[in-house]
Protein backbone atom coordinates (compact mmCIF):
# COMPACT_ATOMS: atom_id res chain seq x y z
CA UNK A 1 0.00 0.00 0.00
CA UNK A 2 1.05 3.55 -0.56
CA UNK A 3 -0.43 6.71 0.77
CA UNK A 4 -3.83 6.98 -0.80
CA UNK A 5 -4.74 3.31 -0.98
CA UNK A 6 -8.14 2.56 0.50
CA UNK A 7 -7.48 -1.14 0.84
CA UNK A 8 -8.38 -2.80 4.16
CA UNK A 9 -5.92 -2.18 6.95
CA UNK A 10 -4.48 -5.65 6.87
CA UNK A 11 -3.59 -5.17 3.20
CA UNK A 12 -1.70 -1.94 3.91
CA UNK A 13 0.89 -3.17 6.38
CA UNK A 14 3.28 -4.88 3.99
CA UNK A 15 5.03 -3.09 1.19
CA UNK A 16 4.66 -6.19 -0.96
CA UNK A 17 0.94 -5.46 -1.29
CA UNK A 18 1.46 -1.86 -2.39
CA UNK A 19 -0.15 -1.17 -5.73
CA UNK A 20 1.64 1.52 -7.67
CA UNK A 21 -0.91 2.23 -10.36
CA UNK A 22 -1.69 5.96 -10.26
CA UNK A 23 -0.66 7.31 -13.66
CA UNK A 24 -0.94 10.88 -12.37
CA UNK A 25 1.70 10.37 -9.72
CA UNK A 26 4.85 12.21 -10.85
CA UNK A 27 7.13 10.83 -8.17
CA UNK A 28 6.79 7.11 -8.89
CA UNK A 29 6.76 4.64 -11.78
CA UNK A 30 3.26 4.24 -13.20
CA UNK A 31 3.20 0.46 -12.95
CA UNK A 32 5.12 -1.70 -10.59
CA UNK A 33 5.69 -4.31 -13.25
CA UNK A 34 7.48 -1.73 -15.42
CA UNK A 35 10.57 -2.06 -13.23
CA UNK A 36 11.71 -5.46 -12.13
CA UNK A 37 13.93 -3.82 -9.55
CA UNK A 38 10.87 -2.79 -7.59
CA UNK A 39 9.73 -6.41 -7.37
CA UNK A 40 13.01 -7.34 -5.74
CA UNK A 41 12.82 -4.48 -3.23
CA UNK A 42 11.33 -5.60 0.09
CA UNK A 43 10.71 -2.15 1.46
CA UNK A 44 12.52 0.49 3.48
CA UNK A 45 12.93 0.20 7.24
CA UNK A 46 11.65 2.68 9.83
CA UNK A 47 15.20 3.77 10.64
CA UNK A 48 16.12 4.29 6.98
CA UNK A 49 12.96 6.34 6.45
CA UNK A 50 13.72 8.52 9.48
CA UNK A 51 17.27 9.12 8.22
CA UNK A 52 16.06 10.09 4.74
CA UNK A 53 13.31 12.42 6.00
CA UNK A 54 15.59 13.96 8.64
CA UNK A 55 18.22 14.54 5.97
CA UNK A 56 15.58 16.24 3.82
CA UNK A 57 14.71 18.57 6.70
CA UNK A 58 18.15 19.35 8.13
CA UNK A 59 19.89 20.96 5.24
CA UNK A 60 21.21 24.45 4.75
CA UNK A 61 18.43 26.08 6.78
CA UNK A 62 20.26 25.25 9.98
CA UNK A 63 23.12 27.55 9.03
CA UNK A 64 20.82 30.59 8.86
CA UNK A 65 18.95 29.84 12.11
CA UNK A 66 21.53 31.50 14.42
CA UNK A 67 21.00 34.66 12.33
CA UNK A 68 17.27 34.41 13.03
CA UNK A 69 18.12 34.41 16.74
CA UNK A 70 19.99 37.67 16.15
CA UNK A 71 16.76 39.18 14.81
CA UNK A 72 14.24 37.59 17.20
CA UNK A 73 16.22 37.05 20.39
CA UNK A 74 16.61 33.64 22.01
CA UNK A 75 13.18 33.36 23.66
CA UNK A 76 11.06 34.30 20.65
CA UNK A 77 13.43 32.52 18.27
CA UNK A 78 13.27 29.17 20.04
CA UNK A 79 9.51 29.54 20.48
CA UNK A 80 9.17 30.08 16.72
CA UNK A 81 11.17 26.92 15.93
CA UNK A 82 8.88 24.85 18.18
CA UNK A 83 5.78 26.48 16.70
CA UNK A 84 6.95 25.77 13.15
CA UNK A 85 7.62 22.12 14.03
CA UNK A 86 4.04 21.64 15.30
CA UNK A 87 2.59 23.49 12.31
CA UNK A 88 4.65 21.33 9.93
CA UNK A 89 3.43 18.16 11.63
CA UNK A 90 -0.17 19.35 11.28
CA UNK A 91 0.24 20.17 7.58
CA UNK A 92 1.84 16.79 6.81
CA UNK A 93 -0.93 15.01 8.72
CA UNK A 94 -3.47 16.72 6.46
CA UNK A 95 -1.52 15.62 3.38
CA UNK A 96 -1.41 11.99 4.54
CA UNK A 97 -5.11 11.87 5.41
CA UNK A 98 -6.29 13.37 2.13
CA UNK A 99 -3.83 11.22 0.18
CA UNK A 100 -5.45 8.08 1.60
CA UNK A 101 -8.92 9.35 0.78
CA UNK A 102 -7.94 10.18 -2.80
CA UNK A 103 -5.70 7.13 -3.39
CA UNK A 104 -2.88 9.53 -4.23
CA UNK A 105 0.65 8.18 -4.33
CA UNK A 106 2.39 11.55 -4.43
CA UNK A 107 2.01 15.20 -3.51
CA UNK A 108 1.48 15.97 -7.20
CA UNK A 109 -1.20 13.28 -7.45
CA UNK A 110 -2.94 14.74 -4.41
CA UNK A 111 -2.95 18.24 -5.91
CA UNK A 112 -4.22 16.77 -9.17
CA UNK A 113 -7.02 15.00 -7.31
CA UNK A 114 -8.07 18.23 -5.58
CA UNK A 115 -7.50 20.82 -8.33
CA UNK A 116 -6.94 18.91 -11.56
CA UNK A 117 -4.02 19.10 -13.97
CA UNK A 118 -3.28 22.77 -13.28
CA UNK A 119 -3.06 22.15 -9.54
CA UNK A 120 -0.64 19.28 -10.10
CA UNK A 121 1.48 21.38 -12.46
CA UNK A 122 1.57 24.29 -10.03
CA UNK A 123 2.78 21.95 -7.29
CA UNK A 124 5.51 20.59 -9.53
CA UNK A 125 6.66 24.11 -10.41
CA UNK A 126 6.88 25.01 -6.71
CA UNK A 127 8.90 21.87 -5.93
CA UNK A 128 11.28 22.77 -8.76
CA UNK A 129 11.71 26.39 -7.59
CA UNK A 130 12.11 25.40 -3.92
CA UNK A 131 14.55 22.56 -4.48
CA UNK A 132 16.67 24.41 -7.02
CA UNK A 133 16.92 27.30 -4.55
CA UNK A 134 17.81 25.00 -1.66
CA UNK A 135 20.46 23.14 -3.65
CA UNK A 136 21.96 26.43 -4.78
CA UNK A 137 22.21 27.37 -1.09
CA UNK A 138 24.00 24.06 -0.41
CA UNK A 139 26.59 24.84 -3.08
CA UNK A 140 27.01 28.42 -1.83
CA UNK A 141 27.73 27.16 1.69
CA UNK A 142 30.16 24.53 0.43
CA UNK A 143 31.92 27.25 -1.58
CA UNK A 144 31.96 29.57 1.46
CA UNK A 145 33.45 26.84 3.65
CA UNK A 146 36.10 25.50 1.30
CA UNK A 147 37.13 28.60 -0.66
CA UNK A 148 35.92 31.55 1.46
CA UNK A 149 33.36 34.33 1.06
CA UNK A 150 33.22 38.13 0.88
CA UNK A 151 29.43 38.48 0.68
CA UNK A 152 29.27 40.45 3.96
CA UNK A 153 31.83 42.98 2.74
CA UNK A 154 34.61 41.37 4.80
CA UNK A 155 36.58 38.44 3.43
CA UNK A 156 36.28 35.22 5.43
CA UNK A 157 38.91 32.70 4.42
CA UNK A 158 37.92 29.20 3.39
CA UNK A 159 39.42 26.00 4.78
CA UNK A 160 41.70 25.39 1.81
CA UNK A 161 42.82 29.01 1.73
CA UNK A 162 43.73 28.74 5.39
CA UNK A 163 45.68 25.53 4.83
CA UNK A 164 47.46 26.28 1.56
CA UNK A 165 47.14 30.02 0.99
CA UNK A 166 45.57 31.70 -2.03
CA UNK A 167 45.99 29.22 -4.92
CA UNK A 168 44.26 28.94 -8.29
CA UNK A 169 42.91 25.50 -7.45
CA UNK A 170 41.16 26.54 -4.24
CA UNK A 171 39.10 29.25 -5.91
CA UNK A 172 35.33 29.03 -5.60
CA UNK A 173 34.54 27.98 -9.18
CA UNK A 174 37.18 25.26 -9.30
CA UNK A 175 36.18 23.84 -5.89
CA UNK A 176 32.51 23.70 -6.86
CA UNK A 177 33.36 22.11 -10.21
CA UNK A 178 35.33 19.31 -8.57
CA UNK A 179 32.63 18.79 -5.91
CA UNK A 180 29.93 18.62 -8.58
CA UNK A 181 31.75 16.13 -10.79
CA UNK A 182 33.16 13.90 -8.05
CA UNK A 183 30.34 13.89 -5.45
CA UNK A 184 27.04 15.37 -6.63
CA UNK A 185 26.92 13.73 -10.05
CA UNK A 186 27.62 10.14 -8.86
CA UNK A 187 25.16 10.37 -5.94
CA UNK A 188 22.48 11.82 -8.22
CA UNK A 189 22.54 8.64 -10.33
CA UNK A 190 20.53 6.53 -7.83
CA UNK A 191 16.99 5.81 -9.04
CA UNK A 192 15.47 4.86 -5.66
CA UNK A 193 15.55 7.13 -2.63
CA UNK A 194 16.08 4.24 -0.22
CA UNK A 195 19.45 3.65 -1.93
CA UNK A 196 20.58 6.84 -0.18
CA UNK A 197 19.82 5.59 3.34
CA UNK A 198 23.49 5.00 4.20
CA UNK A 199 24.67 8.39 2.96
CA UNK A 200 21.71 9.93 4.81
CA UNK A 201 22.75 8.19 8.03
CA UNK A 202 26.30 9.48 7.55
CA UNK A 203 25.00 12.99 6.88
CA UNK A 204 23.01 12.95 10.13
CA UNK A 205 26.15 11.80 11.98
CA UNK A 206 28.17 14.65 10.43
CA UNK A 207 25.50 17.15 11.49
CA UNK A 208 25.77 15.72 15.01
CA UNK A 209 29.57 16.22 14.91
CA UNK A 210 29.07 19.86 13.89
CA UNK A 211 26.55 20.36 16.68
CA UNK A 212 28.66 18.62 19.34
CA UNK A 213 31.73 20.74 18.57
CA UNK A 214 29.69 23.97 18.52
CA UNK A 215 28.07 23.13 21.87
CA UNK A 216 31.43 22.17 23.36
CA UNK A 217 33.09 25.42 22.27
CA UNK A 218 30.18 27.47 23.65
CA UNK A 219 30.24 25.71 27.02
CA UNK A 220 34.01 26.12 27.39
CA UNK A 221 33.79 29.83 26.59
CA UNK A 222 30.76 30.26 28.85
CA UNK A 223 32.57 28.65 31.80
CA UNK A 224 35.67 30.77 31.21
CA UNK A 225 33.61 33.95 31.03
CA UNK A 226 34.35 34.59 27.38
CA UNK A 227 30.69 34.94 26.36
CA UNK A 228 28.32 37.80 27.14
CA UNK A 229 24.63 37.20 27.87
CA UNK A 230 22.82 37.10 24.51
CA UNK A 231 19.72 39.14 23.77
CA UNK A 232 16.58 37.30 24.88
CA UNK A 233 13.98 39.41 23.04
CA UNK A 234 14.00 41.31 19.73
CA UNK A 235 15.24 44.88 19.61
CA UNK A 236 12.23 46.76 18.23
CA UNK A 237 12.62 50.54 18.16
CA UNK A 238 10.38 51.59 15.25
CA UNK A 239 8.04 50.24 12.58
CA UNK A 240 10.92 49.34 10.25
CA UNK A 241 12.63 47.20 12.87
CA UNK A 242 9.28 45.54 13.60
CA UNK A 243 8.76 44.63 9.94
CA UNK A 244 12.32 43.34 9.78
CA UNK A 245 11.36 40.59 12.25
CA UNK A 246 9.26 39.00 9.51
CA UNK A 247 12.31 38.47 7.30
CA UNK A 248 13.11 35.38 9.39
CA UNK A 249 9.83 33.69 8.40
CA UNK A 250 11.01 32.42 4.99
CA UNK A 251 14.14 30.98 6.66
CA UNK A 252 12.07 29.16 9.29
CA UNK A 253 9.66 27.86 6.64
CA UNK A 254 12.51 26.59 4.46
CA UNK A 255 14.12 24.90 7.47
CA UNK A 256 11.13 22.56 7.90
CA UNK A 257 10.10 21.90 4.31
CA UNK A 258 10.11 18.16 3.61
CA UNK A 259 6.58 17.64 2.27
CA UNK A 260 7.72 16.84 -1.26
CA UNK A 261 9.60 13.75 -0.03
CA UNK A 262 7.00 12.35 2.41
CA UNK A 263 5.12 10.35 -0.23
CA UNK A 264 8.30 9.00 -1.83
CA UNK A 265 9.55 7.78 1.54
CA UNK A 266 6.18 6.32 2.49
CA UNK A 267 5.82 4.50 -0.84
CA UNK A 268 9.04 2.62 -0.13
CA UNK A 269 8.27 1.81 3.53
CA UNK A 270 7.93 -1.87 4.32
CA UNK A 271 5.11 -0.96 6.74
CA UNK A 272 3.16 2.11 5.58
CA UNK A 273 1.38 2.46 8.92
CA UNK A 274 4.66 3.76 10.32
CA UNK A 275 4.73 6.93 8.23
CA UNK A 276 3.22 9.18 10.92
CA UNK A 277 5.74 7.92 13.46
CA UNK A 278 8.52 8.49 10.91
CA UNK A 279 7.39 12.09 10.39
CA UNK A 280 7.09 12.89 14.09
CA UNK A 281 10.37 11.22 14.99
CA UNK A 282 12.14 13.17 12.24
CA UNK A 283 10.55 16.48 13.26
CA UNK A 284 11.43 15.92 16.93
CA UNK A 285 15.03 15.06 16.05
CA UNK A 286 15.45 17.99 13.67
CA UNK A 287 13.76 20.50 16.01
CA UNK A 288 16.17 19.51 18.78
CA UNK A 289 19.13 20.00 16.44
CA UNK A 290 17.75 23.37 15.29
CA UNK A 291 17.19 24.66 18.82
CA UNK A 292 20.64 23.64 20.00
CA UNK A 293 22.35 25.05 16.91
CA UNK A 294 20.44 28.34 17.13
CA UNK A 295 21.02 28.73 20.84
CA UNK A 296 24.71 27.86 20.95
CA UNK A 297 25.53 29.51 17.62
CA UNK A 298 24.03 32.84 18.71
CA UNK A 299 25.51 32.40 22.19
CA UNK A 300 28.95 31.99 20.67
CA UNK A 301 28.91 34.91 18.20
CA UNK A 302 26.15 37.23 19.45
CA UNK A 303 25.37 40.20 17.21
CA UNK A 304 28.37 39.30 15.02
CA UNK A 305 26.52 36.19 13.79
CA UNK A 306 26.57 36.07 9.97
CA UNK A 307 23.78 34.91 7.64
CA UNK A 308 25.80 31.72 7.17
CA UNK A 309 27.10 30.95 10.66
CA UNK A 310 29.77 28.64 9.24
CA UNK A 311 31.54 31.73 7.93
CA UNK A 312 32.00 32.85 11.57
CA UNK A 313 34.26 29.87 12.20
CA UNK A 314 37.33 31.47 10.63
CA UNK A 315 38.51 33.55 13.58
CA UNK A 316 40.33 32.88 16.84
CA UNK A 317 37.72 31.48 19.23
CA UNK A 318 39.84 32.25 22.25
CA UNK A 319 40.24 28.62 23.34
CA UNK A 320 42.97 25.97 22.81
CA UNK A 321 43.05 24.31 19.37
CA UNK A 322 40.83 27.05 17.99
CA UNK A 323 42.01 26.63 14.40
CA UNK A 324 41.57 22.86 14.46
CA UNK A 325 38.06 23.14 15.91
CA UNK A 326 37.10 25.78 13.35
CA UNK A 327 38.14 23.51 10.51
CA UNK A 328 36.38 20.48 12.04
CA UNK A 329 33.11 22.41 12.33
CA UNK A 330 33.21 23.71 8.79
CA UNK A 331 34.41 20.54 7.08
CA UNK A 332 31.91 18.31 8.92
CA UNK A 333 28.96 20.42 7.87
CA UNK A 334 30.18 20.92 4.32
CA UNK A 335 30.45 17.12 4.04
CA UNK A 336 26.94 16.84 5.53
CA UNK A 337 25.53 19.10 2.81
CA UNK A 338 27.28 17.12 0.10
CA UNK A 339 25.40 14.02 1.28
CA UNK A 340 22.09 15.87 1.67
CA UNK A 341 22.28 17.09 -1.93
CA UNK A 342 21.08 13.85 -3.63
CA UNK A 343 18.13 13.43 -1.23
CA UNK A 344 16.76 16.86 -2.21
CA UNK A 345 17.76 16.37 -5.85
CA UNK A 346 15.69 13.15 -6.09
CA UNK A 347 12.20 14.77 -5.99
CA UNK A 348 13.45 17.77 -7.99
CA UNK A 349 14.34 15.58 -10.96
CA UNK A 350 11.13 13.57 -10.77
CA UNK A 351 8.88 16.63 -10.58
CA UNK A 352 10.64 18.34 -13.47
CA UNK A 353 10.23 15.18 -15.53
CA UNK A 354 6.57 14.90 -14.52
CA UNK A 355 6.00 18.51 -15.57
CA UNK A 356 7.77 18.23 -18.93
CA UNK A 357 6.90 14.62 -19.85
CA UNK A 358 3.63 13.77 -18.07
CA UNK A 359 2.69 10.96 -20.48
CA UNK A 360 6.10 9.36 -20.96
CA UNK A 361 7.30 6.10 -19.49
CA UNK A 362 8.71 6.25 -15.93
CA UNK A 363 11.92 8.26 -15.68
CA UNK A 364 13.79 5.38 -14.02
CA UNK A 365 13.26 3.27 -17.16
CA UNK A 366 14.49 5.86 -19.65
CA UNK A 367 18.24 6.21 -19.19
CA UNK A 368 18.67 8.96 -21.77
CA UNK A 369 15.94 11.16 -20.28
CA UNK A 370 17.24 10.41 -16.79
CA UNK A 371 20.78 11.46 -17.74
CA UNK A 372 19.81 14.63 -19.64
CA UNK A 373 17.45 15.78 -16.88
CA UNK A 374 20.09 15.18 -14.20
CA UNK A 375 22.86 16.95 -16.14
CA UNK A 376 20.66 19.94 -16.96
CA UNK A 377 19.54 20.44 -13.36
CA UNK A 378 23.03 20.06 -11.91
CA UNK A 379 24.37 22.59 -14.43
CA UNK A 380 21.61 25.09 -13.50
CA UNK A 381 22.34 24.71 -9.79
CA UNK A 382 26.07 25.09 -10.39
CA UNK A 383 25.56 28.36 -12.28
CA UNK A 384 23.23 29.71 -9.60
CA UNK A 385 25.74 28.95 -6.85
CA UNK A 386 28.42 30.92 -8.69
CA UNK A 387 26.27 34.02 -9.27
CA UNK A 388 24.15 34.34 -6.09
CA UNK A 389 26.30 35.91 -3.35
CA UNK A 390 24.45 35.11 -0.12
CA UNK A 391 22.37 32.25 1.30
CA UNK A 392 20.03 34.80 2.90
CA UNK A 393 19.10 36.13 -0.57
CA UNK A 394 18.29 32.61 -1.81
CA UNK A 395 16.32 31.75 1.34
CA UNK A 396 14.23 34.90 1.10
CA UNK A 397 13.23 34.12 -2.48
CA UNK A 398 12.42 30.42 -2.15
CA UNK A 399 11.11 30.60 1.42
CA UNK A 400 8.67 33.43 0.71
CA UNK A 401 7.32 31.85 -2.48
CA UNK A 402 7.59 28.15 -3.30
CA UNK A 403 8.45 26.83 0.16
CA UNK A 404 5.50 28.45 1.91
CA UNK A 405 3.17 27.07 -0.78
CA UNK A 406 4.55 23.53 -0.40
CA UNK A 407 4.54 23.58 3.39
CA UNK A 408 1.32 25.34 4.27
CA UNK A 409 -0.76 26.93 1.51
CA UNK A 410 -1.23 23.79 -0.61
CA UNK A 411 -2.10 21.45 2.32
CA UNK A 412 -4.53 24.10 3.61
CA UNK A 413 -6.08 24.60 0.17
CA UNK A 414 -6.58 20.84 -0.23
CA UNK A 415 -8.30 20.76 3.17
CA UNK A 416 -10.62 23.66 2.35
CA UNK A 417 -11.40 22.12 -1.05
CA UNK A 418 -12.30 18.88 0.80
CA UNK A 419 -12.91 16.92 -2.38
CA UNK A 420 -13.79 13.77 -0.40
CA UNK A 421 -15.79 15.40 2.41
CA UNK A 422 -13.52 14.20 5.23
CA UNK A 423 -12.37 17.54 6.69
CA UNK A 424 -13.63 18.45 10.16
CA UNK A 425 -14.45 21.96 11.32
CA UNK A 426 -11.16 21.97 13.24
CA UNK A 427 -9.28 21.02 10.04
CA UNK A 428 -10.79 23.92 8.12
CA UNK A 429 -10.10 26.43 10.88
CA UNK A 430 -6.48 25.26 10.95
CA UNK A 431 -6.30 25.51 7.16
CA UNK A 432 -7.59 29.09 7.14
CA UNK A 433 -5.13 29.98 9.92
CA UNK A 434 -2.21 28.52 7.95
CA UNK A 435 -3.11 30.41 4.78
CA UNK A 436 -3.64 33.76 6.52
CA UNK A 437 -0.43 33.39 8.55
CA UNK A 438 1.61 32.29 5.53
CA UNK A 439 0.35 35.00 3.18
CA UNK A 440 0.55 37.87 5.68
CA UNK A 441 3.97 37.02 7.15
CA UNK A 442 5.59 36.39 3.78
CA UNK A 443 4.16 39.52 2.16
CA UNK A 444 5.59 41.57 5.03
CA UNK A 445 8.90 39.69 4.71
CA UNK A 446 9.08 40.42 0.97
CA UNK A 447 8.26 44.09 1.57
CA UNK A 448 10.85 44.39 4.34
CA UNK A 449 13.53 42.70 2.23
CA UNK A 450 12.77 44.88 -0.79
CA UNK A 451 12.83 48.03 1.36
CA UNK A 452 16.14 47.02 2.92
CA UNK A 453 17.64 46.27 -0.50
CA UNK A 454 16.56 49.64 -1.89
CA UNK A 455 17.88 51.41 1.19
CA UNK A 456 21.28 49.67 0.84
CA UNK A 457 21.49 50.37 -2.89
CA UNK A 458 19.79 53.72 -3.59
CA UNK A 459 19.32 54.54 -7.26
CA UNK A 460 21.76 57.18 -8.57
CA UNK A 461 20.42 60.63 -9.15
CA UNK A 462 19.85 61.67 -12.72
Amino acid sequence: MTIGNLAPKEDRKSRKTKAIVDEKAPLLPKRQEDDAGFDEFNGASFTGAVFNLSTTIVGAGIMALPATMKELGLVLGIAMIIFMAFLTDASIELLLRFSRAGKSLSYGGLMGDAFGRYGRNFLQICVIINNVGVLIVYMIIIGDVLSGTSSSGVHHAGVFEGWFGDQWWNGRTFILTVTTLCIFAPLACFKRIDSLRYTSALSVALAAVFLAITVGISIVKLVSGGIMMPRLLPDVTDLTSFFKLFTVVPVLVTAFICHYNVHSIDNELEDSTQIKAVVRTSLALCSSVYIMTSFFGFLLFGDATLDDVLANFDTDLGIPYSSLLNDAVRVSYAAHLMLVFPVVFFPLRLNLDGLLFPSSRPLALDNSRFAFTSIGLIALIFLGANFIPSIWDAFQFTGATAAVCLGFIFPAAITIRDHHNIATKKDKILAVFMIVLAVFSNLVAIYSDAYGLIKRNPSPRA
